[in-house]
């Protein structure tokens, strides 16, 4: 007979017995192997105290020299009546990232309270990301009940308090259950030392929780991970069903191009499937030849997911460096990548209070709500309706470090009316009229290296050329366009992307662009390359020592920066990254401003048209 399967998860703050209350219940249910409780009562005669049952969850060695939890540690156990994976998830605020990622599969979760200490600030913030993570059952496990002489006035207590905290998060299927991880008071069985509570143990409610069922119900969900061709040259589409069933015969759609066929053949290890549900890897040939590639998702066809590429969307942030705004971040999301930049947080959420605050970005742990935009549409669903199509990740492009988690709430109205309005004239026609190759020439360099002197001399030497330019200076956007953004980092960002989306249009109007702006961050100049085709954004590093620039100093910015009087100035008190691989390096302790120019025009004309 097979045993159904239950996935949760225990969570709560620092200290409050999760691992143990783990090890008790894989110690009282019979599922730990044999040598490994040889060595647990091993290391117990060897120090001489009770066998430390937390030992067989933490298995990281910072994990056991610290006594915390600080990666998640998934575990198999089962009972007679059922299966369960159970992820044991950090109770320290700085590894709330990863206790993130023990939620968003699971579909109950533990959540422990020391019963001597009530409930903290952990708490709540597990709590509040329990229930935006998609969790509707919650077991409160009210642990070290052998602290509180298992008395009853304490468990109740919290119990009511929480019972707020649940009602207020409006999660309404909650069960408390006192335990004690220690001595194995009703974690598996009743206990003699609490007559007064009547309810099950921890082990009977997980045995008779109801587990989160498929999602979307019968509707086919099948992102693409990758397309072969088969012997006979058949496209096959492979990748994990999410939701659904899908048989030879059925209807589906393509997306995002909409485009129709059948299933014609569900392949497996062991050859032609009769049909394959949610939960398992296939691979399925199409009746019908259509271009299909990584990110695509065959949908039935009676309920498609949408298609969009505004969003707003609940925001976890996770990283200790702040949430740029205007940043290009790729989001990840089933097995589509695109690149995403934020708006500033509507707002932030205060786990205590429940209250929303203002926010002009997300620090490390916020949780907060904020639209979004890609660079092109994503197939998605709400994650209430699905966390495969509704969750996604953001990464940041330059240190690949996950900085956030994140769940759709609905697509903006604004995107769905407005659609791009073909061009019957192309950028390849007007660049053919002023027989030029267009290009974005991206000058960058802290203020004083010579920017703008080598910029102005291209602009005269290509006009002597009949070349067709328009030269982008920083200072000069600053007076119109940008004349409303400051210095801050935020600021900064916003600055290169409206220069970059300017010398975007313009590039495709022919036109060779020269922009010589500061730009100090790689990512916002890595930005600005994605928005041109590949070889049209020419890197121009301007390299000047910064003590060179600084005794330069033509427009006496560096004096007023070191006097206090500008903040957030570059090469002071905020930073520059220089480029790594720029097209064109110009050292100008090395090379005269003419000479930098001269080369910089020549290496342009060489790329030809």
């Amino acid at each position: 007979m097979q045993r159904s399967l239950l996935r949760f998860i225990t969570c709560g703050s620092v200290d409050d017995g999760k691992s143990t209350l783990i090890g008790r219940l894989l110690h009282d249910s019979g599922s730990v192997a044999a040598d490994q409780l040889a060595l647990l009562k091993a290391e117990a005669a060897r120090t001489g105290s009770a066998p430390d049952l937390s030992l067989l969850v933490d298995g990281l060695a910072a994990e056991r020299e610290q006594g915390i939890t600080i990666d998640v540690a998934w575990r198999f156990f089962g009972t007679a009546s059922r299966s369960f994976i159970v992820a044991d998830c950090p109770g320290h605020e700085q590894y709330t990232r990863n206790m993130v990622t023990g939620a968003s599969t699971a579909d109950l979760a533990v959540l422990l309270v020391d019963a001597s200490v009530g409930l903290k600030e952990q708490t709540r913030r597990h709590a509040t990301l329990c229930r935006l993570l998609g969790i509707r059952t919650m077991i409160l496990a009210v642990n070290k009940m052998d602290l509180v002489g298992h008395a009853e006035a304490p468990f109740r207590a919290i119990a009511a308090a929480f019972a707020d905290l649940a009602a207020s998060l409006d999660i309404d299927d909650v069960s408390a259950v006192p335990v004690s991880g220690l001595s194995g008071a009703n974690v598996t069985e009743p206990s003699p030392l609490m007559p007064w509570f009547e309810g099950p143990s921890l082990l009977a409610l997980l045995e008779t929780a109801e587990p989160r069922g498929s999602e979307l119900g019968p509707s086919l969900r099948l992102p693409v991970q990758a397309v072969q061709r088969l012997p006979d040259g058949t496209r096959a589409l492979m990748g994990s069903i999410v939701a659904g069933t899908v048989r030879p015969g059925d209807a589906v759609r393509l997306l995002p191009s909409g485009k129709t066929s059948r299933i014609a053949r569900i392949l497996g290890s062991a050859g032609d499937r009769p049909s394959a549900r949610a939960g398992e890897a296939v691979t399925v040939t199409l009746a019908d030849t259509l271009d299909c590639s990584r990110g695509d998702v065959v949908a039935s066809t009676d309920a498609a997911p949408e298609i969009a590429d505004q969003f707003e969307a609940t925001i976890v942030w996770m990283d200790e460096a702040a949430l740029k705004v205007g940043r290009g971040y790729w989001l990840k999301l089933a097995t589509q990548t695109v690149t995403a930049t934020l708006r500033p947080p509507k707002h932030v959420l205060n786990v205590n209070t429940g209250e929303k605050l203002a926010a002009r970005t997300l620090a490390l742990n916020d949780i907060g709500v904020a639209e979004l935009a890609t660079d092109r549409p994503l197939v998605f669903e709400p994650y209430a309706q699905s966390r495969t199509l509704g969750g996604f990740v953001l990464i940041d492009k330059l240190s690949r470090r996950t900085v956030a988690a994140g769940m759709i709430h609905f697509a903006l109205r604004r995107a769905r009316n407005i659609a791009w309005q073909a061009l019957e004239v192309t950028r390849e026609a007007r660049a053919s009229l002023k027989q030029q190759r267009p290009a974005v020439l991206w000058f960058t360099g802290v203020s004083g290296s010579g920017k703008s002197t080598i910029a102005n001399l291209v602009e005269k030497k290509l006009l002597a050329l009949g070349q067709h330019s328009y030269l982008l200076d920083g200072d000069n956007i600053r007076h119109g366009l940008n004349r409303d953004l400051g210095f801050t980092e935020a600021d900064r960002i916003e600055n290169i992307r409206r220069v970059g989306e300017v010398a975007k249009l313009m590039a495709d109007a022919g036109l060779i662009v020269i922009a010589a702006l500061i730009s100090p961050f790689a990512a916002d100049r890595a930005m600005v390359r994605a928005l041109l085709p590949p070889g049209d954004f020419i890197e121009v590093f301007i390299d000047t020592p910064l003590a060179e620039a600084e005794r330069r100093d033509p427009k006496g910015l560096y004096a007023r920066a070191r006097a206090g009087a500008i903040r957030n100035f570059t090469g002071i008190d905020s930073p520059y990254e220089p480029p790594l691989n720029p097209e064109i390096h110009i050292i100008t302790t090395e090379e005269s401003a003419e000479a930098a120019a001269t080369r910089i025009v020549d290496y342009l004309l060489a790329r030809g048209r």
